[in-house]
């Protein structure tokens, strides 16, 4: 159902953005509201301006920050500002001194908030453009890209209203949680947590929020109930989705078919995911012709030297065929950018503070190369 689809592929759906695609996907949650709630725990928020399927994760991963962060500051910001925001109604405006000075007076860190620092304008401004693209307020005059270079700059906004939807409901005070992972699913309480209805919910959410649920081995409640219920999850995943399911001995992912354009899937238009496919056909050969060994777990352990010296080898046989960010990226840059994508699609994982890495199943599967042609095509092109 593609109503479904935009609502998983989505944070919100908001009517001022798309009137039809709103009223479409309101006209047709009944189809498939009984196997959100039953199958996934998922519940949707709906009014007059947006319709939101909140998605919770069966497990906590770092992949499932938000993309375009990377300082734990920048986390901070973002709840002052949806603070801020909260008692502001649907089209207040506001002006950018009036948050500064909010954050100042409320943050609470090792340092005080100090905005003639450029390090914190800069953290700031992410804060800003993230809540801009997420529809949450709006720009009525002026640009905060000059508040990196000035900190008195002013710039007038709008509150949408939308920000007071934006945080995950939680149906317990989180005040008393001691960390993330009490976090992950306070809604099942005390129950047995490997039983029944909450072991289905997690499943369903990990097979569809993850590129991959691996099996932990020995007493796996979850890959077990993967491998028990296979025939009734691939029926209701074509049924509500027309997406495939794949089940492995050690390792279980839903595919979704080519001429879906979801966002956040791999293999993507992104140069990276290509090269990324690149180097799982070289991780493949390399285990095909002995130089790796696979585990128990269906993954292969090697060192971080032996990962960027099989990064080299690539650059020289198939560089020519990259982006010039990629052709131009220093061994060092290039291998961080590699793991960091990997990472984030569970392809690897790594170990010892870097030093080590663990190949992923996932890996082996999801593979390209380039035409045997190739570097004839491109002699023949340097000719030209």
């Amino acid at each position: 159902m593609k109503e479904l689809e935009m609502l998983l592929d989505n944070y919100w759906i908001i009517k001022d953005d798309d009137k039809e695609l709103f009223y479409r996907v309101k006209d047709s949650i009944l189809q498939f509201k009984a196997f959100l709630n039953e199958k996934l725990g998922y519940r949707i928020l709906m009014n007059q301006h947006l319709i939101k399927l909140e998605k919770i994760p069966g497990s906590a991963e770092s992949f499932m920050g938000i993309v375009e962060f990377n300082d734990p500051t920048e986390y901070v910001l973002l709840c002052l500002l949806l603070m801020f925001l909260e008692d502001k109604s649907r089209e207040e405006q506001f002006v950018l001194s009036e948050i500064t000075e909010f954050i100042e007076g409320n943050y609470i860190g090792t340092e005080k908030i100090d905005w003639t620092l450029y390090k914190y304008r800069k953290h700031f401004i992410k804060v800003l453009r993230f809540a801009q693209n997420m529809g949450m307020i709006k720009v009525d005059d002026g640009d905060e890209q000059m508040f990196a270079h000035h900190s008195d700059t002013e710039v007038l906004y709008e509150s949408t209203g939308f920000s007071r939807y934006f945080v995950r409901h939680f149906t317990s005070d989180i005040m008393g949680f001691s960390d993330y992972q009490e976090m992950e699913n306070p809604e099942w309480g005390e129950v047995k947590m490997d039983r029944g209805l909450i072991r289905r919910q997690r499943v369903y959410r990990k097979l569809l929020m993850e590129p991959a649920v691996y099996n932990r081995g020995g007493e796996d409640a979850d890959y077990d109930y993967i491998k028990k219920q296979r025939g009734l999850i691939e029926n209701d995943i074509q049924k509500y989705l027309d997406y495939n399911l794949h089940v492995h001995k050690n390792a279980a992912m839903v595919i979704v078919p080519s001429d879906k354009n979801l966002k956040d899937t791999f293999p993507d238009a992104k140069a990276i995911s290509d090269i990324t496919l690149l180097l799982n056909g070289c991780i493949r050969k390399g285990i095909e012709e002995g130089k790796w060994a696979v585990n128990q777990k269906g993954s292969v352990i090697i060192s971080r030297t032996a990962f960027e010296t099989m990064v080299v080898e690539l650059k020289e046989l198939a560089g020519r065929g990259w982006s010039k960010e990629y052709r131009e990226m220093t061994v060092s840059s290039l291998t961080n950018s590699l793991l960091d994508y990997m990472e984030s699609f569970k392809m690897l994982k790594l170990m010892l503070d870097g030093r080590e890495i663990e190949i992923l199943s996932l890996a082996g599967k999801l593979m390209g190369e380039y035409p045997k042609d190739f570097g004839q095509l491109e002699e023949k092109q340097d000719a030209k």
